[in-house]
């Protein structure tokens, strides 16, 4: 668990719900169109006596991308003039793809990754692979390459209608 120390100064009175609005610019850098908290990391924002707290959870442990997005979350809260802070990395509970917005999954899918589903596949379930429709033409003619995509929390799939590579966001 990373926790950044708190500074030493507040301004103003603000609420959660400001700085949750305020983080929406903090983006994943993997994933330049969705936000953190669009995609489940952003958990958590408490505002106590003029100091904020900012609570974000990894995709996966060890994810490279959480200390660039823990420093892109202290820069947007200075910017914005919040100098009491503290921004906490927690592991437990884990991650899950069901804290992925709506939102989110659609800018994933215009992006051309594959959302994760939002339940388990029959097939799954019973040791076959699960329908994944390819994010350029919709087909669930899809086949997996390779357990690993463009990152960790990816898989490499391609589409056997339309023959174009995609990255599916694996399902935990």
């Amino acid at each position: 668990m990373k926790a950044s120390a708190p500074s030493e100064h507040s301004v103003g009175s603000v609420n959660a719900a400001e700085i949750e609005r305020l983080l929406e610019s903090v983006k994943d850098p993997e994933i330049p169109v969705i936000s953190i908290r669009e995609l489940g990391v952003l958990r958590g924002v408490k505002v106590e006596n003029g100091a904020v707290e900012v609570t974000i959870t990894p995709t996966y442990s060890g994810c490279p991308a959480m200390d660039f997005m823990r420093m892109e979350v202290e820069r947007t809260l200075k910017q914005a003039g919040i100098g009491n802070f503290q921004v906490k990395q927690v592991l437990s509970p884990a991650w899950t793809t069901d804290w992925i917005s709506d939102s989110g999954r659609k800018k994933l899918l215009d992006f051309g990754i594959a959302p994760p589903p939002h339940s388990a596949d029959i097939r799954a379930l019973k040791g076959g692979s699960p329908a994944i429709a390819c994010p350029h033409c919709g087909s669930t003619e899809t086949e997996m390459l390779s357990q690993f995509g463009s990152t960790a929390c990816k898989a490499l799939y391609r589409c056997k209608a339309c023959k174009e590579p995609f990255d599916l966001f694996k399902c935990h």
